[in-house]
């Protein structure tokens, strides 16, 4: 089963060191003074990093949806009914800016809610702003107005290795701050199904509920992760905990303080993960990266040269060992970046840069719009008139977007009485919506409204 979550509870780094006292205290002078009767200690680092990771609480009210028995659906002309349920939960933060009040947490622990407090290392407690979020990544920007405030340093996270110490920093089932230590398990962990843009660190460190927007930190103090899952059963810790690379939140976070929004970026490719058949199908002799099918015409893949068939193998240099990990990375660092490819074509190696172009271009989900949407896949596109709008491409048979009567080639051209004529225009106002949603939706040469609620 997987669960979203927060932090720390206990693993034991004592019994490493003493298995390893004589070098782990050569290579990590700043554990305690040199005084040989002093016991190696985790303590003078956490002393540091600490007063960096927050409390949060928050509270706020839930869309509950009931889906009603057949009997009763003719009578309130609708298969379901919905309610506003009140809600309160716990989890985590990690201060990154100490002028600016930035605070970094979880989208799922903020996410809905009308009220979000932080309370520092040292009692205080702030009613803090959110800047914005991006659930599909799950990250959001909070803001607090106080003084004294500790950042937490940022390291590299594309600079970790399996088996480096990883420490997680926390607030787990509302115990208050908790510090966990373990190591680096893997890197580049996707498919999981927790977010659409995974490229995970797994780590043994414990991690459980509430821990949700904690840090995962090195021996140095520095923060190269954002815990954010757990895969265990009953939502209980086994060793198993997932945290959003920090180069991978500085890239996010970065384009939410400047935009309020992630600007979701693409190459314009599809394709899937390269295997020991495929690569004996095209007579390539490597087994590791992402097999290129088809370039989407007019993206910054087409422009900058990539070709059906091509293999990419990396991306500014770091290996790429999957397709969600490449979605990932391109999909968080910004539109209008550039990256270099690195690509096997008929066995010789390529390099191409490559500028990345909006997600606009490409097919997205409409779940992650709006749920009453799941089922229904959107891009840009055009009216019969020549108007723009957002194009139903797909829709799936029994499906929330089917069951609202919404058809394959529909397009939404407004929401209420305002246009719409791209995805990011409809995002942004669905995320502001509330209450029932008014979809104008043109159908050949009919225009016709679709409730969502």
């Amino acid at each position: 089963m997987k669960t979203k979550l927060s932090l720390v509870t206990a693993s034991i780094f004592a019994a490493v060191l003493a298995a390893h006292s004589v070098q782990v205290q050569a290579a990590l002078p700043f554990f305690g003074s040199s005084s040989t009767n002093e016991m190696p200690s985790l303590a003078p680092m956490l002393e540091k990093a600490t007063p960096a990771v927050v409390n949060i609480n928050v509270a706020g009210n839930r869309e509950v949806r009931q889906r009603l028995p057949d009997a009763f659906q003719q009578f309130f002309g609708q298969g379901e009914l919905s309610r506003q349920q009140p809600f309160q939960a716990l989890g985590s933060g990690v201060i990154i800016d100490a002028d600016k009040g930035y605070v970094v947490t979880n989208s799922h622990v903020v996410n809905q809610a009308d009220e979000i407090q932080v309370t520092l290392k040292d009692g205080r407690t702030f009613d803090a702003k959110k800047i914005g979020e991006d659930p599909e990544s799950d990250i959001a920007l909070l803001q607090i107005k106080a003084d004294n405030l500790v950042a937490i340093p940022i390291a590299d996270s594309d600079a970790l290795r399996v088996g480096d110490y990883a420490i997680a920093i926390g607030n787990p089932f509302g115990l208050g701050q908790t510090v966990t230590s373990g190591i680096v398990s893997a890197l580049g962990r996707g498919g999981l199904n927790i977010e659409k843009y995974e490229d995970f660190i797994q780590t043994d460190a414990a991690i459980n509920s509430g821990n949700s927007g904690g840090a995962l930190v090195n021996l140095r103090g520095e923060l190269i992760g954002i815990n954010t899952a757990i895969l265990g059963p009953n939502g209980g810790n086994i060793g198993i905990g997932f945290a959003i690379p920090s180069t991978m939140m500085k890239n996010l976070v970065g384009q939410i303080a400047e935009f309020g929004e992630v600007k979701r970026s693409v190459l314009g490719v599809e394709g899937s993960d390269l295997n020991a058949d495929l690569a004996k199908n095209m007579n390539v002799k490597s087994t590791q990266g992402v097999f290129i099918g088809r370039v989407t015409p007019d993206s910054g893949a087409a422009k900058a040269g990539v070709k059906a068939g091509d293999i990419i193998t990396s991306l500014n240099g770091k290996p790429i060992h999957s397709m969600s990990e490449l979605r990932a990375r391109v999909g968080t660092l910004g539109v209008g970046k550039s990256v270099k490819l690195g690509i096997l074509r008929e066995d010789k190696q390529v390099e191409l840069s490559v500028t990345l172009s909006a997600q606009d271009q490409a097919q997205v989900t409409a779940g992650n719009l709006h749920e009453m949407l799941a089922g229904a896949e959107f891009s840009n596109g055009k009216t019969v008139n020549g108007d723009s709008g957002i194009v139903i491409n797909s829709i799936a048979q029994g499906s929330p977007a089917d069951r609202l009567g919404l058809q394959k080639g529909d397009v939404v051209v407004g929401v209420g009485r305002a246009r719409t004529e791209s995805i990011n225009q409809l995002r942004d106002i669905l995320s502001k919506a509330r209450g029932v949603i008014a979809l104008q939706v043109q159908r050949e040469d009919m225009l016709f409204y679709v409730l969502i609620r």
